[in-house]
């Protein structure tokens, strides 16, 4: 009995995770309220903050979500890794790093509603901002650790030029999900990937 209990548990949170991610890219995350959550996911608000204490935490299980999706696991380094682009970066060859970043793109399309939600939500609330940047550190973190592995660049260049790598990832993520265009026939993965090793990878 206490099994299946947890399992219903399990389930309404899910449902109201599942909820909330709609919800928020219909009426935006502002817009959203948690009445409107509970009741779309066919449950109660009591039973909405049994699970989660507020909207913002919601969110903040969504983002969760997102790191999973990304295979991104837990460090005590720096929050989460992703053991994937460290390698990569520490090669730091074009062979290196497209594949890793032809599987994020591959991703683009599963992760689109979790990214452009965050993206509004922390343009709204200082504290989903301030865990949506510590996101963005996470992967940078990832970088230089690769950077560092194989001593290249100058130490002190590290930080900015993962700070640099990520932002392109990030706006070209972010322009394919707006204005969605064929990474396997354009131009955008090979320039993409040109970038990033001249900023992380190999000297030529």
């Amino acid at each position: 009995m206490t099994g299946l209990r947890a399992l219903r548990k399990e389930r309404t949170r899910k449902q109201i995770l599942e909820t909330a991610l709609a919800l928020f890219q219909q009426k935006g995350y502002v817009a959203t309220t948690v009445e409107e959550i509970a009741a779309r996911a066919g449950t109660t608000r009591v039973t909405f903050y049994a699970r989660f204490p507020g909207k913002r935490d919601v969110m903040v299980a969504l983002i969760d979500e997102l790191n999973e999706l990304l295979d991104r696991h837990t460090s005590e380094a720096h929050g989460s890794t992703a053991s994937k682009l460290v390698e990569a970066v520490q090669i730091g060859t074009a062979a290196a790093l497209k594949p890793w970043l032809a599987t994020q793109a591959s991703r683009w399309p599963q992760i689109k509603p979790y990214i452009l939600v965050s993206t509004q939500a922390a343009a709204v609330d200082p504290e989903i901002r301030q865990l949506y940047e510590g996101w963005f550190e996470e992967v940078i973190g990832d970088m230089v650790d690769g950077m560092n592995l194989a001593d290249r660049h100058a130490p002190e260049t590290r930080h900015f030029r993962g700070f640099l790598a990520m932002e392109t990832l990030d706006r070209t993520a972010l322009h394919w999900m707006r204005d969605p265009w064929d990474l396997d026939s354009g131009p955008e993965l090979d320039l993409l990937t040109e970038t990033w090793v001249t900023l992380l990878g190999e000297r030529r």
